[in-house]
Formats: structure tokens, C-alpha cells, sequence
């Protein structure tokens, strides 16, 4: 009886191991938007003047408009042309997808703007927390990133260049490395 038993839950493991993978690889293929890149990602506005629409098409009403290129928002939905975004107040809408770009940009702590003062984002000179301070960084200071380990990205604001946890940056996801 004990062996059945075991035979039992050996067999149900084996099926759940074989239809996890199945649905993680269901998981991987749904992460994928129309254009084929991964969904979500970050990317940068490329124009100065960018109209946030509530729907996918210049017929769609303007909720908002961005006045500052480079600032780095999420796409979360492909459409045709068009891409749901995302900004770091969390506001969603759809732009057309000339108007992004593939740069990276992060945003120190924007959580963290309300805090009060004396609350603030070291930029490191090198990818460790022990590495001396090359610059304390406002919550909301936009930032370029030129690469991130997972853990450090390597940032650039106002001529000051150094590395700044990846966890105290919207722009990157926790544990995403890239070049």
C-alpha cells in the first residue's frame, strides 16, 4: 500500500513538473508583445511634445501631454502602432510608437518624493555599497543608464557619472541586466 502510495505522488509530481514547465513556457511566450520584444519594458520619450491618448489612435482624446523628452516610461500593451504606457506616477495612456525611444533613462526613488527632505539616492563610483559618494541624488532626479548588472546600474545626471542601486531607480527591473 505504502509503495502505491509513493508511486502515486511520484506520478502527480512528475505531471505538475511537466505542466509548470509548460506554463512557463506558456508564461514566456505571452511576454512577448506583437513587435515581438518583451512586454513589459522601459523605454525613453523621444520627443519633446508627447500626447498620451486614452485609446490606440490619433481619434482618441489627449489625457495628457509630456513636455520633456528622455523620460523613461514602461510600455504594458502593444497595439498596431500604438503602446501602452506607463510613467513613474503611475499614469497610463497610449502613445504612438514613433514618439519612443530604445534609450534608457530611470527616475531616483520617485516613491521616496514625498518623505521630506535629508532622504536621498547615492550615486557610487563604483557597483558596491561600500564605494565612496560621487553625488546624493533628490527622490525624482532623471538619470541616463548606460548598463545594469541586476543589481547596480551605471547612471549619468548633471555631469556626475558613478553607479546607483538598481533597487532605488524606476527605470530598471530588479535583477535585469543589460548592456
Amino acid at each position: 500500500m505504502r509503495s502505491k502510495v509513493l508511486t502515486s505522488c511520484l506520478a502527480l509530481a512528475i505531471v505538475l513538473a511537466a505542466s509548470m514547465g509548460s506554463v512557463e513556457f506558456a508564461h514566456a511566450q505571452a511576454a512577448k508583445g506583437p513587435s515581438g520584444l518583451p512586454l513589459p519594458r522601459f523605454v525613453t520619450l523621444k520627443s519633446k511634445r508627447v500626447n498620451l491618448r486614452i485609446g490606440p489612435g490619433t481619434d482618441y482624446a489627449v489625457s495628457w501631454m509630456y513636455l520633456k523628452s528622455g523620460l523613461p516610461v514602461e510600455i504594458i500593451q502593444e497595439y498596431d502602432n500604438w503602446r501602452r504606457i506607463r510613467d513613474a506616477d503611475g499614469t497610463e495612456g497610449w502613445v504612438n510608437q514613433s514618439l519612443l525611444s530604445g534609450q534608457r533613462a530611470a527616475i531616483a526613488a520617485p516613491w521616496m518624493k514625498t518623505k521630506g527632505k535629508g532622504i536621498y539616492v547615492n550615486l557610487r563610483r563604483e557597483a558596491q555599497p561600500s564605494a565612496s559618494i560621487i553625488a546624493k541624488l533628490e527622490p525624482g532626479v532623471m538619470l541616463t543608464i548606460g548598463e545594469c548588472n541586476g543589481d547596480w546600474c551605471r547612471a549619468e545626471s548633471d555631469g556626475a557619472s558613478g553607479w546607483v542601486a538598481q533597487s532605488e531607480i524606476w527605470g530598471a527591473y530588479p535583477g535585469e541586466a543589460f548592456k
